[in-house]
């Protein structure tokens, strides 16, 4: 399984899906309250389709469900609103779903390949809470994204170093510390 692969994917789909929640379209009380049933019963049935499956296939069909569900609230909310901070929620449970999804994934994985793996889930959920951020609060936050991106990217890249020795290592960390300003 190509882990980086999968994480540039889940980068994407998180993006795309963070556009398709623009405008929000008010609901209804009553509509409000049946799609909140609809998501509760759609967890339950999703979650119950995975005690058919065995170890971390199991967890990581598990954390699916949660995460579905926890996307479907929140966008629930917003469509039901219509404010621009249960907007924000949103973008921010996809992001956190992603995470948690990816870091279940990263268990079937041993030593460094697992660091390495759990790193990479963390950086992407940190670029996508980022980018949440900056649809929050434009100014500062734009700069304070940055730093965060550039910082999860730089953890992702010492940890590729640690699967290193000796001199490549050493030469691997210094272009690190240099490409992501940290000296």
């Amino acid at each position: 399984m190509n882990i980086s692969c999968n994480f540039k994917t889940s980068l994407i789909v998180v993006a795309l899906l963070s556009f398709s929640t623009a405008q929000a379209a008010t609901l209804t009380k009553a509509e409000y309250k049946a799609d909140k049933t609809r998501i509760s019963a759609d967890y339950k049935a999703a979650k119950n389709a995975c005690d058919a499956m065995k170890d971390n296939a199991k967890d990581v069909c598990v954390q699916e469900a949660k995460a579905k569900e926890s996307v479907a609230r929140a966008e629930l909310e917003y469509s039901y609103t219509g404010k621009a901070a249960d907007q924000t929620k949103v973008h921010e449970a996809k992001a956190k779903s992603t995470y948690a999804v990816a870091k279940e994934k990263c268990d079937d994985l041993e030593g460094n390949a697992k660091d390495v793996c759990v790193k990479e889930a963390k950086a992407v959920e940190t670029k996508a809470l980022a980018d949440a951020k900056m649809g929050k609060e434009i100014g500062e936050a734009k700069k304070e994204a940055s730093e965060d991106k550039s910082d999860a990217n730089y953890k992702v890249a010492t940890e590729k170093c640690d699967a290193l020795s000796g001199d490549s290592k050493t030469s691997c960390m210094a272009a690190a510390k240099t490409k992501f300003g940290k000296y």
